[in-house]
């Protein structure tokens, strides 16, 4: 394979922001000239029309549910091959799956051997987080968590409590995204609302001031 990253955007539930930001940073490469992929974990639908909107390529399904392992690899590596950058949006909870974690975000990673990045929703919690990510981090250690971008973050002094919790826990701490309410994205009953006007750039510019995406390449 000749891509030259890959990650999977997870998170420890739904609504934490992870396709905010999956999203976020499928445009922010593409601005800079990256040809991205996008992959959805699950029978998801109504993500990839947004990851195909954003990267101008096909958005691919990988479900282990549905099928086997092998072919979720084939899956990756044949839509993967001609791409600078591979995201991977997840589905639920990390571990999320229909039997445990079975079919889950986390068998996705480790049937890719890819890092994951988790986006952590921290409105109303600071040192919290710790044994919320220790628990993260240490549930399984056969996929590597290469880091986290906290969401919803009140201020730059919030953001200070939130790094020393990962320097505490040895945790790559990404950046962050701060509580906006432009950023709040509708859902309806089948998932999130495609039929809004997404606006990129407020996004992309907020990605690139907080979030350190340039690392996210070398992942």
């Amino acid at each position: 394979m000749m891509m030259k990253a890959a990650i999977l955007i997870a998170a420890p539930m739904s609504g934490s922001g992870k396709t905010t930001i999956a999203r976020g940073l499928m445009a922010l490469f593409v601005k800079q000239g990256y040809k991205v992929q996008p992959f959805k974990c699950g029978p998801d639908y109504i993500d990839t029309k947004f990851h195909e909107a954003v990267c101008g390529r096909p958005s691919v399904n990988l479900d282990t549910f549905m099928a086997t392992p092998e072919h979720v690899r084939e899956l990756f590596e044949h839509y993967g091959s001609s791409a600078d950058v591979c995201i991977v949006e997840g589905m639920m909870g990390l571990f999320d799956g229909y039997d445990r974690e079975r079919g889950s975000s986390y068998e996705i990673a480790r049937v890719l051997d890819i890092p994951v990045v988790l986006v952590v929703d921290a409105k109303s919690a600071a040192y919290s987080m710790a044994a919320l990510l220790s628990g993260f981090v240490n549930f399984r250690k056969d996929v590597r968590i290469a880091g986290v971008i906290f969401n919803k973050v009140g201020s730059e002094r919030h953001f200070a409590m939130l790094q020393q919790v990962c320097a505490d826990l040895g945790i790559e701490c990404l950046g962050y995204l701060p509580k906006d309410a432009s950023l709040e994205q509708g859902s309806r009953y089948l998932g999130l609302d495609f039929s809004e006007n997404m606006e990129h750039q407020s996004l992309i510019n907020l990605l690139e001031e907080h979030v350190r995406w340039q690392e996210l390449l070398a992942l």
